[in-house]
């Protein structure tokens, strides 16, 4: 006793000094026992009970082996002109992940490598993606771990010895605080788990989603430089259409004034000029819309002269298509992929609303010394601690936690439905693009045949006119006709190579064979650090 007064009052060096040991040993007698309990709860984390709730599986591909009911050729058709070239169908063939090199134009490879690069919609996909992966670090961290804390305080205040029952007891004091405490929430039932496979699934999701913006910006570029050189195709050719129209009425003047044809063939042919010269416009502001319409895609201003100029001469057609398995496709495509990410997390959600059903174990502890001195902190005397365990039983919440299972399920149920209905899109798509590469290659053959044959027809017509041997109105007709079929030439060209992108777009791009610093690797750099 007589020590321990010495040790507090401070009266003797040699008590000083063994308080100063006790002290330290008491310290370390704290610090011990909060990291055993640390480590407790630590051990305790993997120790948890059953996972109530469903375990999700991806849905079985549909059990089909065609995309369209009755068989494709194995090559489409031709025609002359690098357009006309054949196709061959490679079934169960991979798409490089660039699958736009295919048409060997290296301006439109640069202008969709620097539009991935740079494009807003990328960046903002990218950024929410990230946003994802943050948000589950956070959430596992703070529930698969225990929590520990520590807070230091330190508070001046007057006592009122009045409140005590000693009226002359009034002094101003210095109180310290230290404490630490830890608290872990143990998941009996899989709730935590849930949550966290939720947190998982919208990672997926936003992962998809931004191979989707890769997606659909490539063949968004694709699309609009066929479109301009299409559209610069058909300005060319109703040009020189309109020349010759200009020349025709040049001869018809001419002989209008021999007296050799009336004057209502010069009219007609002035109308037949002006209506040539009519569709002009038209085209020349869809062209200024389509290059507008690039820029913004290439991550550039509408005024940005860097965009290059696209002709159909530009591209090559690639002339073997791989078509993937369509039990494959529903791996591949981004939006199924996504679809399927939703899926799962309904799943979780279930899973989640089921656990809440269950008890809650809670485990916490807590050591906190008070004191007048700082050093008085290290007193084990001064030390207050505690242990304790909650549980937590559901018993009466008026239904509420029965119908947000039920809520659950039928959120599940919903989200199964629209994965289906994308899977049947998806199908759709594809179907879609593959009969039209095969009519439309047919159509340019016939195009072509109807340019020839227009062709022929308007140089037979105006060898006649000259000679007397037809009327104007057959040269004219002739003329309407020839305008007609290479303004149709020009846009069924257009048609064979917009296909293909379609196809490459509808069976989920590639993305999935990317090996270089590409799509896959920016996907994983948006998620951060691992």
């Amino acid at each position: 006793m007589m020590d321990e007064v010495n040790c507090n009052s401070g009266c003797t060096r040699l008590h000083r000094h063994s308080r100063e040991a006790a002290c330290h040993c008491a310290a370390s007698r704290v610090v011990a026992r909060a990291a055993v309990i640390a480590v407790v709860l630590l051990l305790l984390g993997p120790l948890t009970g059953c996972t109530v709730g469903p375990e999700y599986h991806t849905p079985a591909p549909p059990a089909t082996g065609s995309y369209t009911p009755t068989p494709l050729p194995d090559r489409t058709a031709s025609s002359p002109g690098t357009a006309g070239l054949e196709q061959q169908f490679a079934a169960g063939g991979d798409l490089p992940a660039q699958w736009w090199t295919l048409y060997r134009c290296e301006p439109l490879d640069a202008l969709i490598r620097g539009a991935l690069a740079k494009s807003p919609t990328i960046a903002a996909a990218s950024a929410t993606l990230h946003q994802a992966a943050e948000n589950l670090r956070a959430q596992a961290g703070g529930e698969l771990y225990p929590s520990v804390d520590a807070n230091l305080n330190t508070t001046r205040e007057k006592l009122n010895g009045a409140t005590l029952g000693q009226p002359d007891l009034n002094r101003i004091l210095t109180l310290y605080n230290a404490s630490v405490s830890v608290s872990y929430n143990l998941d009996l039932f899989g709730g935590v788990r849930h949550e966290l496979e939720s947190l998982s699934a919208q990672v997926d999701f936003q992962r998809f989603q931004l191979q989707g913006a890769y997606l659909a910006l490539s063949a968004n570029i694709v699309t609009a430089a066929v479109k301009e050189a299409s559209l610069r195709e058909q300005i060319g050719a109703t040009e020189h259409v309109a020349a010759d129209e200009e020349t025709q009425l040049g001869v018809l003047r001419k002989q209008l004034e021999l007296g050799g044809v009336g004057r209502i063939a010069v009219l007609s042919q002035e109308t037949l000029l002006a209506q040539t010269r009519a569709t002009l416009p038209p085209l020349r502001q869809s062209l200024d819309r389509t290059r507008h319409q690039l820029a913004v895609l290439a991550g550039s201003l509408p005024s940005d002269t860097g965009v290059p100029e696209f002709t159909l001469s530009m591209f090559t057609l690639p002339q073997t298509l791989p078509v993937s398995l369509p039990s494959s496709l529903v791996r591949q495509r981004p939006d199924i992929l996504a679809a399927d990410a939703v899926l799962h997390q309904a799943s979780a959600a279930v899973g989640v609303a089921t656990a809440n059903l269950y008890p809650q174990l809670t485990l916490s502890a807590n050591f906190s010394p008070q004191s007048l001195t700082p050093a008085g902190m290290l007193k084990y005397a001064d030390m207050i601690w505690n242990i304790g365990a909650g549980l937590t039983q559901p018993i009466f919440h008026g239904g509420q936690l029965n119908a947000k299972k039920r809520a659950a399920e039928a959120a599940f149920d919903q989200a199964n439905a629209q994965y289906r209905q994308t899977v049947l899109l998806a199908f759709e798509d594809v179907a879609d693009t593959l009969r039209a590469l095969d009519h439309d290659a047919v159509a340019l053959a016939a195009q072509t045949e109807a340019w020839r044959a227009a062709s022929s027809s308007l140089d037979l017509a105006r060898a006649q006119f000259r000679v007397g041997g037809v009327s104007y109105l057959s040269l004219l007709d002739a003329q309407r006709q020839y305008q007609l079929t290479v303004v149709n030439l020009a846009q069924a060209q257009a048609a064979r190579y917009a296909d293909t992108a379609a196809l490459f777009q509808a069976l989920g791009g590639g993305w999935w064979t990317d090996t270089t610093s590409g799509q896959n690797e920016r996907a994983n750099a948006a998620l951060g650090p691992q």
